[in-house]
């Protein structure tokens, strides 16, 4: 045997004893399995919405795969990226990579600090990209999202976002040396290498022209050999710079992502949770971002054109280009300046000196009632039920084919009390010839009411709402301790429940600006009445909020007698302020439109559109209170059966309820209206035109749901709160918040217990016309108690002014009117003059109180 063949035989020999060795297999293994991870996670991000469906079917050779590594790299890329930490599973691979490495003895990393960096980043990332992206998508998976989340109720989003940005700055700091001492120091060096480097480059002669070529050659190769340290330190602190101050805009629900079921017809997946509370609203990276694009710019133009002053001097004089003329013009409208701010002024100095107005000072120590008045039902998460999904999904889809409607996508979304099938029917199908099979669908499904949106609003889907089987509850404490109510700014915020995709809804009652509420006997309508001041109650100080209420039937709205000197307004000779008797809900209506009618006044007198303007005003003490200027709390009024009120008043509960949803809504004057019956001859035409809002809980028949809605499909709800809110634009399905009698009696025991107001708040008096008396009947005994005061207040002043009487005395319109009619017919003044102040026939005091002792005797 020659030396050749023994040569080949003694390589393969020792490439066997190679490749058997149990480290170099394994090393192997974790190299190929980090190359597996990488190319399958990428395939998977690039179809995850549609691989994401394929985890579970792997056996199902019916169904296809997109991803490089079929059935295999869908499992993976699902179970790493999506229900694990997002991208931060290319972390994963490379430990793998690092890991084959150092089973293989090959130095290519430090184990112990490269397993540390890893480690960190795998926490970190997720939790960004939770952040940034709230969910949408699979950048942050669901660890990520839910640590996120779980951190952001704990400490908020500034806090969240400051913990982020400080462990990222705290890492570089750390790994990278960046003291300030330390950075100065590496600054310098490489400015006197840099600059010793160029002197020793320049070339003193022809003669040395080849020593210097070599030495920039050694310059070149040093500094290449440098670069690569000063890219990667540019690249890592550079990176979450860019993705914390400038994330992209990104449009999504607030709560846990929606994810659709598939784009094949024969899987559905659902989200892997869906109760989550909603995030903040200022958002800390939105509000960054606000800063950094609206940065004020310095004007250097000069102080007329900063403050936009426009001479008022004629055209010639302005054209004189002499500095001393342009040095009077200066002088001159220096004093204009003064004048027009005076006012402003004199605000500022009784803000500097008595600050600004707190109209909470009368029950400075009134506490807000806590959250732990309310009960706390447990858990109320929403479970997934896959089982029912895919049976509901495979009756909808099989019943569709059998009318040869074809079904392109479906997902589902699921929410407290139903499921929501969304469908992409295919090209060529008519949207009416899925809306006509509601009632097959129903009958297929055996549920007890299907409403199919077609199309849905804002979307290129058809809906399908399906009933769950096994519905959860949404309590009152859920959603008042929720993010988005406790820091809402809202003016009046009303929290009705959850919508269908589980996320907290909000409405503000001064925006709606009324709310009209129908459902039968027994649906959830005196509850949604009770969520609605619930809701008030847990926001407003008993000095912002005052409330009406009219309750026919006597039971209902009886559990707020407690907080009667508090938050409820009544008339002056009332005794109670919850009002059943119809006489009475008369007179408060139109007592109402009397409050409605002043507070018009007032405005007027201040300049003002709205009622927040006008108490921003008196806040900052621009108003005078000696003028009649007070501070106006909003005031909600409340009916819970109108109907009864039409039946037994009519025309006289429709005219002023008219009039006030017309007018009332500037001056702070909102209205709940509720009622079992919505037929016409209840809701009429004039009053349904003033109310935008709406809210419809289960009604009888489809007649009643397009009277209260202008649509069908409140005859479709389940009952047990389930409602459907419109806005004046769409209709959302929403599930009321469960508040219990218990709750509210502990509620209103907490207000009422504290220190409140002398009486309640008192309405304007208003006398009916046929209780009025007549000019020229006037007797003595039946003068007014402030009838002398006001006849001083007026020949004092020689000025006979209802108006004038109601600031001084401090009195409603309608008294101030009775004591001017008896002021005139004793003689005091003369007649009504129109616009003008009434004359005043008696000259002075003295011959005053000589009439006066007249008609005492």
């Amino acid at each position: 045997m020659d030396k050749n063949t023994q040569n080949t035989q003694q390589e393969s020999s020792d490439k066997g004893k190679f490749l058997s060795k149990p480290r170099v297999f394994s090393g192997l293994t974790c190299i190929l399995f980090s190359v597996v991870l990488t190319f399958s996670f990428v395939s998977y991000l690039m179809n995850w919405k549609a691989d994401q469906s394929q985890a579970g079917t792997m056996l199902d050779k019916s169904i296809k795969s997109s991803n490089l590594f079929g059935k295999l790299g869908d499992w993976l890329g699902n179970i790493f990226i999506f229900e694990s930490i997002g991208v931060a599973s290319f972390i994963i691979a490379f430990l793998f990579l690092v890991f084959g490495t150092i089973i293989l003895k090959k130095k290519m990393f430090k184990p112990w600090k490269t397993v540390g960096h890893s480690l960190f980043f795998i926490c970190w990332l997720p939790i960004l990209f939770g952040a940034i992206t709230k969910g949408q998508g699979v950048l942050s998976g669901v660890y990520g999202y839910q640590i996120m989340d779980s951190l952001n109720s704990m400490i908020g989003s500034v806090g969240l976002w400051l913990v982020l940005v400080a462990s990222i700055l705290l890492y570089f700091i750390l790994e990278f040396n960046l003291r300030p001492s330390s950075i100065k120091s590496k600054l310098n060096d490489i400015n006197e290498n840099t600059i010793g480097k160029v002197k020793s480059m320049m070339p003193s002669s022809d003669e040395n022209f080849e020593a210097d070529e070599e030495l920039i050659e050694e310059i070149e190769t040093s500094e290449q050999e440098e670069i690569p340290s000063k890219i990667k330190v540019t690249e890592v602190v550079e990176k979450p710079t860019v993705k914390f101050t400038e994330p992209e805009p990104v449009n999504v629900p607030k709560g846990f992502p929606e994810v659709p079921v598939s784009t094949n017809l024969d899987t559905i997946v659902t989200p892997n949770q869906t109760s989550f509370y909603e995030e903040p609203k200022n958002d800390f990276s939105q509000s960054l971002n606000i800063n950094l694009n609206t940065r004020p710019t310095i004007p250097t133009s000069t102080p007329e054109q900063a403050f936009d002053i426009k001479p008022t001097t004629p055209t010639s004089t302005a054209t004189v280009t002499a500095p001393q003329e342009n040095i009077k013009f200066n002088v001159e409208v220096a004093p204009v300046i003064d004048i027009l701010d005076d006012s402003d002024k004199k605000s500022q100095e009784l803000v500097d000196k008595h600050g600004l107005y707190d109209h909470r000072l009368d029950l400075a120590k009134f506490q807000m009632p806590p959250v732990e008045l309310l009960k706390d039902y447990g858990n109320e998460e929403i479970s997934v039920n896959k089982d029912e999904l895919e049976e509901n999904k495979n009756k909808i889809v099989g019943l569709l084919k059998n009318f040869n409607v074809g079904i392109a996508e479906i997902k589902a979304t699921i929410g407290p009390t139903v499921t929501l099938y969304e469908i992409v029917p295919e090209a060529g199908i008519r949207v009416s010839a899925i809306k006509k099979l509601q009632d097959d669908i129903a009958l297929n499904l055996s549920a007890l009411g299907i409403r199919i949106i077609a199309p849905m609003p804002g979307k290129g889907t058809i809906g399908i709402e399906v009933p769950r089987k096994n519905p959860t509850m949404v309590s009152m404490r859920s959603v008042i301790a929720s993010h988005k109510f406790q820091n809402t700014d809202m003016d009046l915020p009303v929290v009705f429940g959850k919508t269908i995709s589980n996320e907290v809804f909000m409405a503000d009652l001064s925006k709606m600006p009324h709310l009209l509420m129908a459902g039968a006997t027994g649906q959830g309508k005196s509850v949604g009445i009770n969520a609605i001041l619930t809701s008030l109650l847990y926001k407003k100080h008993p000095s912002e909020l005052k409330f009406v209420m009219v309750d026919p039937k006597k039971v209902e709205l009886s559990l707020y007698s407690k907080i009667e000197r508090h938050y409820l307004a009544k008339l002056p000779d009332s005794d109670d302020a919850i009002i059943t008797d119809t006489n009475k809900v008369i007179n408060t209506l139109n007592s109402l439109c009397v409050e409605m009618d002043q507070r018009y006044d007032l405005l007027k007198n201040a300049f003002c559109k709205n009622l927040k303007e006008y108490n921003k005003k008196f806040t900052e003490r621009k108003l005078n209170p000696e003028n009649g200027h007070r501070y106006l709390p909003y005031i909600v009024l409340v009916v819970d059966e109108f109907a009864d009120l039409i039946m037994t008043a009519g025309k006289e509960v429709e005219l002023p309820i008219a009039r006030l949803a017309q007018l009332a809504r500037a001056v702070g004057i909102h209205l709940i209206v509720a009622t079992q019956r919505p037929s016409v001859n209840v809701i009429t035409g004039m009053i349904k035109a003033n109310f935008p809002a709406r809210a419809a809980f289960r009604v009888i028949s489809s007649v009643d749901s397009r009277t209260i809605l202008d649509s069908p499909g409140a005859d479709q709800l389940i009952g047990k709160g389930d409602m459907l809110y419109f806005n004046g634009n769409e209709i959302l399905r929403l599930q009321c918040a469960f508040v219990d009698t218990p709750e509210v009696e502990r509620l209103a025991e907490f207000i009422g217990e504290q220190k409140g107001y002398a009486s309640a708040f008192l309405l304007p008096e208003y006398v009916s016309e046929d209780s009025t008396s007549t000019v020229g009947a006037f007797d003595p005994n039946e003068k007014d108690a402030l009838f002398e005061d006001a006849a001083r207040i007026i020949v004092s002043t020689q000025q006979g002014s209802t108006s004038m009487l109601q600031r001084q005395l401090k009195l409603g319109y309608n008294r101030a009117g009775r004591i001017m009619d008896q002021l005139e017919a004793s003689g005091i003044v003369g007649g009504f003059n129109g616009a003008k102040a009434r004359e005043v026939l008696i000259s002075d005091l003295h011959s005053l109180e000589q009439f006066l002792e007249d008609l005492r005797s």
